[in-house]
């Protein structure tokens, strides 16, 4: 495989996961009701809203300008992101959407020939790779909070967004009779949630 043919690969990949990443985020937060996007669990913990916020913060302040200027941009203010000042619905997912859209509008235009520059993020030197690996595990840790926190509110209403319990078997039976094996992110957590309601159905 060509260095080419390697970059481009992981470029579809990773647009593919933070499309499925930010599905799996929106089809959680649409379960919940207004005012659980704004309940803490305990003292220590966030809510549904902070998290959206941090991540949003966290995206526009890496994303943004991303090939030329440092992650951690001046005018950031990252404590504040943990702080909710609304408790409107609409303006946290505003906001959100303004974060994945930076995202997007700096991983889209990329191409092989980008991958031979760093970038950096709090002065530290990162690799395009390195950069774009380390913002999917983070927003991956965050959308695991969210999902949890959906589904604890949700309770026995919860509409599963993966392979229901002990429906393995039947998945897999499932993926063969579709005849879609593609390894494409986005399109396995479609396969799955599909699935799952049908299950429920």
């Amino acid at each position: 495989m060509s260095e080419t043919s390697f970059t481009e690969d992981y470029l579809a990949d990773s647009l593919s996961s933070f499309r499925a990443y930010k599905k799996l985020a929106d089809k959680a937060i649409a379960q919940t009701k207004d005012d659980e996007l704004f309940v803490k669990l305990d003292e220590e913990g966030n809510s549904i809203a902070i998290v959206m916020k941090h991540m949003a913060g966290n995206m526009i302040s890496r994303w943004t300008d991303f090939l030329n200027s440092d992650g951690e941009k001046p005018d950031r203010n990252r404590d504040m992101e943990f702080v909710i000042e609304t408790s409107s619905r609409e303006d946290v997912t505003a906001y959100w959407e303004r974060g994945w859209k930076c995202v997007f509008d700096a991983i889209e235009p990329l191409t092989p020939g980008d991958f031979s520059r760093t970038v950096t993020i709090r002065g530290q030197k990162h690799t395009i790779v390195q950069a774009v690996n380390r913002q999917l595990m983070h927003y991956a840790y965050h959308i695991g909070q969210i999902v949890f926190l959906a589904k604890h509110f949700r309770s026995t209403e919860w509409q599963s967004l993966s392979i229901p319990r002990n429906r393995s078997a039947e998945f897999n039976q499932y993926l063969d009779q579709s005849g879609d094996r593609s390894a494409d992110r986005e399109k396995q957590f479609d396969a799955g949630v599909d699935f799952a309601q049908k299950q429920k159905g």
